[in-house]
């Protein structure tokens, strides 16, 4: 860490060094040694001798050659970022008082661990090697560059009379468009991004040079927070921000460990016999103060917590909870779907955690649906994801592949990963029954799984019309708020006793097969 108590120390560095480590002052050297030993003697000439050794490093003689000494990055060649917070806090000191200006800046590259995930580790240090070069081109050769995290540089710029927030957004942009040049890769060109926050030293926060970091640091995470290729300069209005987000991540933590977060019940039904089919299990946030937290505001907080796996298995123990009451209750619930987190298929032990809790329930594996995005299927080449949905698979849970049609899986992908049932999203479902070109897709789609022998269920079901559409066009299963709206658990049997009523004088739909 920076010590902001060398700050008098740096400021007088900064002011006296330039005068006695001049070339006029140096010229003067021997004569002084020479006047020393005539005024006197030995003694005197021996103290200089010594003493002025002592001054110039405590001024910073041979700061060039301590530098040399610090480790450097083995993949970039780099300073790490001990080096780097040397440099920053000169510059820092350095630029009190003078009129010259700097700015730090953190550049992350996007998505880094799906590249090491996807093409591997020797491919991940390749690319930033690459990334390095590139950023060192377009800076100034006296510009300070450091690896300070796994895909992480720092810059500082060296100070100028004429630097401003426009400039240093040009630079951002020149470095940005640098590192979205292909880099090859085995022969195969791969297309990075990055984001950038920076701050300039005359709005750095605080008094002291890792203040200036953070802020730098805090406007990165406000850039990448607002998607990727994103650039932004510290304000106050960031730091308000980042501090809400900070908060929110540790007070969700503490709501997922205190059971505030808790899964709501949303039904599914057949098309056929409009009887239950299953529930599916969403996390929901009751806090005591602010009341709902919706998902999509403590979600990416978990996420961003590394709390994503934690939730899949509060998720899970509540869902085969729910499973066991409504089994005690007397009514038909044949399965439960729960939300698995791409954190919680890359654990090595997963299959054998859902075999131990589906054993300890007493319940039989079909009972559970796994539902995974079909993202995760699409994008994933990773070993211990495929092993994983296909033990699931094997172990005799049902698997669901969520928001199809969004995320380009293709069909053999389906079938290596043994899809029980695809789950059409939301945004296909949409005013389907008014939308020919909808109904297209839908129909499509429907024949697709009815080729394959894969169920279907349409998400985000919400008119009398759209159901009828689905059920006449062969989809097997509906849900969404025309259906019922995810409910606490205990107003599910509630809602069952009354449906199953409606379902006394309901009239049948008919389907229609292609």
């Amino acid at each position: 860490m920076l010590n902001p108590n060398s700050g008098r120390l740096m400021r007088i560095r900064s002011k006296i060094a330039p005068v006695l480590l001049g070339p006029p002052v140096l010229a003067f050297i021997p004569a002084l040694t020479l006047a020393m030993f005539w005024l006197g003697g030995e003694v005197a000439l021996l103290s200089v001798a010594l003493g002025l050794p002592i001054v110039f490093a405590a001024m910073g003689a041979f700061g060039n050659s301590k530098m040399s000494y610090i480790p450097r990055d083995s993949v970039t060649g780099m300073l790490l970022r001990e080096g780097f917070e040397m440099e920053l806090e000169r510059v820092y000191y350095g630029t009190d008082d003078t009129g010259l200006r700097s700015a730090t800046l953190v550049l992350e590259i996007d998505e880094y661990k799906e590249l090491v995930t996807r093409h591997g580790q020797s491919a991940g240090d390749a690319a930033l090697q690459r990334c390095g070069e590139r950023i060192v081109a377009t800076l100034r050769d006296n510009d300070t560059v450091a690896r300070i995290g796994d895909s992480k540089f720092g810059i500082c710029l060296m100070p100028v009379q004429q630097l401003d927030l426009e400039l240093t957004v040009q630079l951002a942009g020149r470095l940005q468009a640098a590192l979205e040049e292909p880099i090859s890769l085995d022969g195969a060109s791969i297309y990075l991004s990055c984001s950038i926050g920076f701050c300039m030293r005359n709005r750095a926060p605080g008094n002291s040079p890792s203040d200036w970091l953070s802020a730098s640091a805090a406007a990165l995470g406000d850039a990448q927070h607002n998607g990727p290729s994103g650039i932004r300069a510290y304000s106050a209005d960031i730091h308000r921000r980042t501090k809400a987000r900070s908060d929110l991540r540790e007070d969700a933590a503490t709501a997922l460990e205190g059971g505030q977060i808790q899964p709501w019940f949303q039904p599914q039904i057949s098309t056929d016999t409009g009887k239950v089919t299953g529930f599916e299990a969403l996390a929901r946030w009751s806090h005591p103060v602010h009341g709902m937290i919706p998902p999509s505001t403590f979600l990416p907080a978990l996420e961003e917590a590394g709390l994503m796996e934690r939730l899949s298995q509060v998720m899970l123990y509540h869902a085969l909870t729910a499973l066991k009451a409504w089994d005690a209750a007397g009514v038909d619930v044949p399965t439960v779907g729960v939300n698995f987190a791409t954190d919680e298929l890359q654990n090595p032990g997963l299959v054998d955690r859902v075999k131990w809790e589906m054993e300890r329930f007493d319940l039989a594996p079909e009972r559970l649906s796994v539902e995974i995005l079909e993202t995760v299927v699409s994008d994933s080449p990773d070993d211990v994801i495929t092993r994983n949905i296909s033990g699931l698979g094997t172990l005799g849970c049902q698997i669901d592949l969520d928001d199809f049609g969004t995320g380009h899986a293709s069909i053999a992908s389906v079938r290596r990963f043994n899809i029980s049932r695809i789950k059409i999203d939301r945004s296909f479902v949409m005013k389907a029954d008014r939308d020919p070109e909808q109904q297209k897709l839908i129909g499509a789609i429907l024949t697709m799984a009815e080729r394959l022998e894969l169920e279907t269920l349409a998400e985000g079901v919400e008119t009398v019309g759209e159901h009828a559409l689905l059920a006449q066009l062969g989809c097997d299963h509906v849900q969404g708020f025309g259906i019922g709206r995810p409910m606490p658990f205990d107003q599910t049997l509630d809602w069952i006793t009354a449906h199953q009523a409606k379902l006394q004088d309901a009239p049948a739909i008919g389907k229609q097969r292609s």
